[in-house]
């Protein structure tokens, strides 16, 4: 439907934030809106909040589906979203009411972008506010490529998308982790242009549930199919190894590689160590490569990751 925003809400067992999220969306000063909530097989009240939700406002509609992680909630949003526009957000964060308004214009204004984001507040777990920009989302870009392939340089809620560009891209991978980053590095390969909106439009929220780590099997699994994915839309997008993106990149496959080798992960440890030699483009990377490789062939990947993951702790 022209002008309509869909809003993609995947979540899991967090129905008080979660009413807060869709409160921001219904607070948009644009119309017309949908919203599109995944119960990503929640096990406390979140599923009677939802319904509540759908009760209550006839644009909201409901989802549950097994519990299979974000990518799989978004993909069963994804097929069923009518807007011309997506809004991606977390169940934990916040728009604010302009959000809609002011970005659907700057894509009308410039038809050649697919994209528009803003300023992204980054709010503490003790309710403060940090007073620059979260990641790198008050920089203005024209591309995502290459930057996307040093880090997901937005939040989640700062970009609003054409409809056509998630379409285009296709499923979303049924992954637990860096999912998001997939997409976006999915979508960045074809060189789609961005706009930037200079003004502070959407809040991530920090708290305990998303300030911990994860260093476990299934993560780690995750993690490298993300990343050997995002190192094949980099490559089809044509950044080599001479871009100090890529040699970041591979820097980062080498960590992984080393933390998955630490976990027995020998498979997915040697695919990424492979991309991370194929990644780098200098002469000292290549070095610690061999050297590492010749380790690995002494003691095996475990022995060898847990080694090279205790010197990483004393560095």
């Amino acid at each position: 439907m022209s002008g309509l925003v869909t809003t993609i809400i995947p979540v899991y067992n967090r129905a008080a934030m979660l009413a807060d999220a869709v409160a921001s969306v219904l607070a948009q000063t644009h119309r017309p809106i949908e919203i599109v909530i995944v119960d990503d097989g929640s096990t406390d009240d979140t599923p009677s909040a939802i319904e509540a939700l759908a009760r209550a406002h006839a644009g909201v509609r409901a989802l549950r589906i097994p519990n299979g992680g974000p990518g799989t909630a978004r993909e069963a949003a994804r097929v069923i979203a009518a807007g011309e526009f997506i809004q991606h957000l977390d169940s934990d964060d916040l728009i604010d009411p302009r959000k809609f308004e002011l970005q659907v214009a700057a894509l009308r204004e410039h038809p050649d972008c697919g994209i528009a984001y803003c300023k992204a507040r980054l709010v503490n777990a003790d309710g403060s506010v940090d007073p620059t920009p979260s990641r790198r989302t008050g920089e203005r870009f024209d591309t995502m490529f290459p930057a996307m392939l040093q880090s997901r340089w937005w939040e989640t809620a700062a970009p609003l998308y054409r409809a056509s560009l998630i379409r285009d891209a296709g499923p979303w991978l049924p992954l637990r982790a860096e999912e998001d980053w997939e997409f976006d590095a999915r979508i960045a390969v074809n060189g789609v242009r961005v706009c930037f909106i200079d003004e502070w439009l959407c809040s991530h929220r920090r708290h305990d549930a998303n300030i911990s780590g994860h260093f476990d099997e299934r993560t780690l699994r995750d993690r490298a199919i993300a990343h050997a994915a995002i190192y094949r839309h980099a490559t089809a997008a044509g950044i080599g190894a001479d871009a100090p993106e890529m040699r970041h990149f591979a820097r980062e496959l080498f960590l992984l590689a080393r933390q998955c080798g630490s976990l027995g992960l020998t498979t997915e440890a040697a695919m990424l160590f492979d991309l991370a030699r194929d990644a780098s483009g200098g002469e000292r990377d290549r070095l610690q490569f061999r050297a590492f490789d010749a380790l690995v062939r002494l003691t095996g990947w475990t022995v060898a990751g847990k080694v090279a993951a205790a010197i990483d702790r004393m560095r």
